[in-house]
């Protein structure tokens, strides 16, 4: 199993930024994605930013060039910046970890964060 504890988020004005972090435990070596998802109200989850084993970075086209996703190997922690953020981006914003597990995956979350944009 693996544990995801989310920090950061809130609340900024268009234009703004806001960082989010989210720390794994558990079987780590396990993982072979990570990254992070968001749901609007009304709408379904939508990945936003993923890093995969063969260390390939993938974002959704509306974040790309403003959002960032980076990982700390030491600090088992993975985090996304998020830069001139618009209204669109408000969400609760959803820590997400993808491992083996037999011949399938297990996908694991964390609790969630919510990430208001408005001015």
């Amino acid at each position: 199993q693996v544990q995801l504890v989310e920090s950061g988020g809130g609340s900024v004005q268009p234009g703004g930024s806001l960082g989010l972090s989210c720390l794994a435990s558990g079987s780590i070596l396990s993982i072979y994605t990570m990254g992070w998802y968001r749901q609007a109200p009304g709408k379904e989850r939508d990945l936003v930013a993923t890093f995969t084993s063969s260390s390939v970075t993938n974002y959704a086209d509306s974040v790309k060039a403003r959002f960032t996703l980076s990982w700390d190997n030491a600090k088992n922690t993975v985090y996304l910046q998020m830069n001139s953020l618009t209204p669109e981006d408000t969400a609760v914003y959803y820590c997400h970890a993808r491992t083996t597990y037999g011949a399938g995956y297990l996908d694991h979350w964390g609790q969630g964060t919510q990430v208001t944009v408005s001015s």
